[in-house]
């Protein structure tokens, strides 16, 4: 799959990640860089064509990665307690997201595996972030993971309405209420306009 559409499969997976208004999300955003790159994502992914498995699965491998590695970075970056603890359910539940996958992947024919390659805009989300810490640190991450989560949602809907593989389109099916509440708590850490 090419590079264009990992990131267009990619912003299209984090913009099914929430059930707000994505424009609200971006209304608290301090961070600068980190939401444009996420939104350039969502908006190229909506003109996105129905995904195949492999794109599918490249993209949740994908946003697994970021959530788990930008959470990380979290635990010694952040200032904020409510921060810190969201960080820490997102690497545990990120964590068993992708376990769930590679079961759900186990038994397909023909074998699909996952490339956990972070696109070019997670990537750079990741990059500013490493330079942050505090509460820059806490409002950039908060912007990154409602952007993220967002996606994320937006795919796993696309996919489990027009996914070509019936055990992905479970499997994308079953996360949906999960990625919507985590979306939702990623929506709380933002600091009142």
């Amino acid at each position: 799959m090419t590079r264009k559409i990992m990131i267009m499969v990619s912003g299209t997976a984090l913009a099914l990640a929430g059930c707000g208004k994505h424009d609200q999300a971006n209304d608290n955003y301090a961070a600068g860089n980190a939401a444009d790159v996420n939104v350039a994502a969502t908006n190229e992914a909506a003109a996105a064509s129905p995904l195949s498995a492999q794109g599918f699965v490249n993209t949740a491998a994908a946003s697994d990665k970021f959530e788990i590695e930008t959470s990380k970075l979290a635990a010694t970056a952040a200032s904020s307690a409510a921060v810190k603890k969201f960080a820490t359910q997102m690497i545990a539940a990120h964590t068993a997201s992708t376990a769930k996958l590679k079961a759900t992947l186990s038994g397909m024919s023909p074998a699909v595996t996952p490339d956990d390659t972070l696109t070019a805009d997670q990537q750079a989300t990741l990059d500013n972030l490493k330079t942050l810490n505090g509460t820059a640190f806490d409002s950039a991450y908060a912007s990154a993971q409602v952007n993220a989560h967002q996606a994320t949602l937006d795919a796993l809907k696309s996919y489990s309405a027009s996914g070509d593989t019936p055990q992905l389109k479970t499997f994308a099916d079953g996360l949906i209420p999960t990625v919507t509440a985590h979306l939702n708590l990623a929506k709380g850490l933002h600091p009142p306009a």
